[in-house]
């Protein structure tokens, strides 16, 4: 298995495109296959992959993630959040390869008053949630070498998300109202690529591994959205930049179709005690990825 590569469904997705930016992982080559090539809405794109790839391992980084849209397109989530896992989960089991499934904290309702553990009940608000759950558990089903991966509040340099969400709308407006009743962990995605390369190498070079299972995977600390968006904009005025003034406001100032947890902070512990892995804290995430916008 020594030479074989990673094989990485996604492409464009922001933990994707950090893995396809490590290159490889020890002396394994990652290889990122996605849209058109291979479509998680169309399992049978995945085999072709395989065949061509013939990896040591697969982690599946693609997802339907458009969280408010979700509710409108419930086939199209549960089809590339369930169905494509579940299929991607058969032909690993088939042809005896790690699976590393990439999932969400949006399958807890965020109710709880402590971090949450990767045993704790699920209990998704909304499709989106749904259907990662629904593809957690055909996962579980299918693939007997599995680590789920559950994360929270992605960023990264490219792509949307809230940080360069934030910077743009900074420099339209001269204040914004920001959520602070939601809390949890801003997460880099050059953080968890970095995290899931170290996981490979433990999975394809162990001769015995038998805590397959589920893992949460953030980076350490947490905050609101407030207190992230503060942070960001902490860096870019000592960039010499001009910010907006911040606002907190709550959940009900800023309705969406879907709920969103309003606790989304995982416990982190059981990735430490099983593959000696603790993520950076969060700022030091938002300060190395601010510093790979020049525009910030």
């Amino acid at each position: 298995m020594t030479d074989r590569p990673v094989l990485v469904i996604g492409r464009t997705g922001q933990v994707a495109s950090a893995l396809a930016d490590l290159g490889s992982i020890g002396s394994h080559r990652v290889v990122c296959r996605g849209r058109p090539d291979v479509d998680l809405a169309d399992p049978e794109s995945l085999a072709p992959a395989f065949d061509e790839a013939n990896p040591c391992i697969v982690i599946n980084a693609a997802a339907y993630t458009a969280v408010d849209k979700a509710e409108e397109e419930p086939a199209q989530a549960f089809a590339i959040n369930a169905e494509g896992p579940e299929r991607l989960a058969v032909l690993c089991a088939a042809r005896e390869v790690p699976l590393i499934h990439i999932s969400t904290d949006y399958v807890f309702d965020g109710m709880a008053t402590r971090p949450y553990r990767e045993d704790d009940t699920i209990a998704p608000l909304g499709v989106y949630g749904a259907s990662k759950a629904a593809g957690e558990d055909a996962v579980r089903r299918n693939s007997p070498h599995h680590a789920i991966v559950r994360t929270a509040w992605v960023y990264s340099a490219t792509g949307q998300n809230f940080l360069r969400t934030m910077l743009r709308l900074g420099a339209e407006r001269d204040e914004l109202g920001i959520v602070d009743d939601q809390r949890g962990t801003p997460t880099y995605a050059a953080d968890i690529a970095q995290a899931l390369g170290e996981i490979v190498l433990r999975l394809v070079s162990a001769k015995e591994f038998s805590d397959w299972g589920t893992y949460h995977m953030t980076n350490a600390g947490e905050t609101t959205w407030y207190g992230f968006a503060r942070e960001i904009f902490r860096l870019s005025a000592a960039g010499g930049h001009t910010v907006p003034q911040l606002r907190p406001i709550t959940t009900a100032d800023y309705p969406t179709p879907a709920r969103r947890p309003a606790w989304s902070v995982l416990d982190t512990g059981k990735l430490r005690r099983v593959f000696g892995i603790t993520l950076p804290q969060w700022q030091d995430g938002v300060r190395r990825c601010m510093a790979l916008l020049p525009s910030s």
